[in-house]
């Protein structure tokens, strides 16, 4: 059923607090529509990809976190601040990102997801193992960063809902998904619309540009905030904003095909019209005669490389790689680009950026006469 519509509130704002704290308040309130009640149970869900300090932009700010902490406890309801973080521990993230010092103090539970339910989210997938305290909550606040995505061009309010997907289920359904980038991110709308996020608010004040979402990606400063009733509202949005068409967006796509994108989106606020944003190249995963779809992949889809001179060897990537295509050996990393079903988790979860997503030289003559 086509959802009717959305509304997306758009603020400047930067990561002063005195500043920030209102307009999070002002966003929370006018999405809030009374539903956070006293004793409510409010998962606050930010994007906890790994350890990092803020200034990377890896990870949701700390201050808006707990900006919206603090105006959950002023409704008298109870707060938990919640992820999977993909590389390193919750604690660890709390810690290098600055949780711990700016949510002192403050009656607010902190821990990482533990036990699942089992949640239908419809066909193809049915029944996945999704966090009980996302299921059980009472409301859940979404607070996505903006950045963007090797494999699905950004990650944004849907996409942040995947950390719902505890510890190492993430690489199985990276897996199980295989190399259709459109079936993932049909994937990603599923567990999205299943957790229902009742607000989203996307943290862009300093976003991610490059080959994000992790070490490889460049922050760069927007100074803005977007919050929305509907995820797929907001993300929509940011697309305009980057001057992208909407179904640029694999989850866009999703969400249309899903009935799950409001046909009317509202906007209140002073939207930036940023163009010359640096996004990773999209090449089809699957293209061609079935027959030969591991072929032109092997030779015409950009590969994860690795830059030596960055490597530690410290063996993130290979125990992540979800179809087992990394190997180490003395001399550096062995790729099997014919296992290898082009998540980019390994780029994602690298702690010392020394992984990218590099064109082979055929790859770069097709896309070059695709263009013409």
């Amino acid at each position: 059923m086509q959802v009717s519509h959305a509304d997306v509130l758009v603020r400047n704002s930067s990561y002063d607090y005195e500043k920030l704290k209102p307009v999070v308040f002002e966003l929370l309130s006018m999405l809030d529509r009374g539903r956070i009640g006293r004793q409510s149970r409010v998962l606050i869900k930010p994007n906890f990809l790994a350890p990092a300090p803020p200034d990377r932009a890896m990870i949701t700010h700390p201050l808006i976190v707990k900006a919206a902490a603090e105006y959950v406890l002023e409704k008298g309801a109870e707060p938990l601040v919640s992820d999977s973080p993909a590389m390193g521990t919750f604690e660890r993230v709390m810690r290098d990102g600055g949780f711990e010092r700016e949510l002192k103090g403050l009656p607010v539970a902190c821990r990482a997801f533990g036990a699942s339910v089992m949640v239908d989210v419809g066909p193809p997938f049915n029944r996945i193992e999704i966090a009980a305290d996302a299921v059980n909550a009472d409301m859940v606040i979404n607070l996505p960063k903006l950045k963007t995505h090797t494999q699905m061009l950004l990650t944004l309010g849907v996409k942040n809902m995947f950390g719902c997907i505890v510890g190492l289920r993430k690489p199985e359904w990276h897996f199980r998904t295989g190399i259709d980038r459109d079936k993932f991110a049909e994937l990603l709308v599923r567990v999205c619309a299943a957790v229902r996020p009742a607000i989203t608010i996307l943290d862009g004040i300093l976003a991610m540009e490059g080959q994000g979402p992790g070490k490889g990606g460049v922050p760069r400063e927007f100074g803005v905030v977007l919050a929305s009733d509907s995820a797929f509202a907001a993300d929509a949005v940011v697309c305009g904003m980057l001057g992208l068409m909407q179904h640029d967006l694999p989850t866009n796509r999703a969400a249309s095909v899903l009935g799950l994108m409001p046909h009317d989106i509202r906007t209140d606020g002073d939207l930036p019209d940023i163009r010359d944003m640096k996004l990773p190249v999209m090449t089809p995963l699957v293209f061609g005669p079935k027959g030969l779809h591991g072929f032109m992949r092997k030779h015409l889809v950009q590969r994860p490389a690795c830059n030596e001179a960055f490597c530690r060897h410290c063996g993130e990537c290979w125990r992540y790689c979800p179809a087992k295509a990394i190997a180490p050996e003395l001399n550096g990393l062995v790729f099997d680009y014919d296992k290898c079903i082009r998540c980019y988790c390994c780029i994602e979860v690298c702690p010392y950026g020394a992984l990218s997503a590099k064109e082979t030289a055929a790859g770069k003559v097709a896309r070059m006469l695709l263009k013409r």
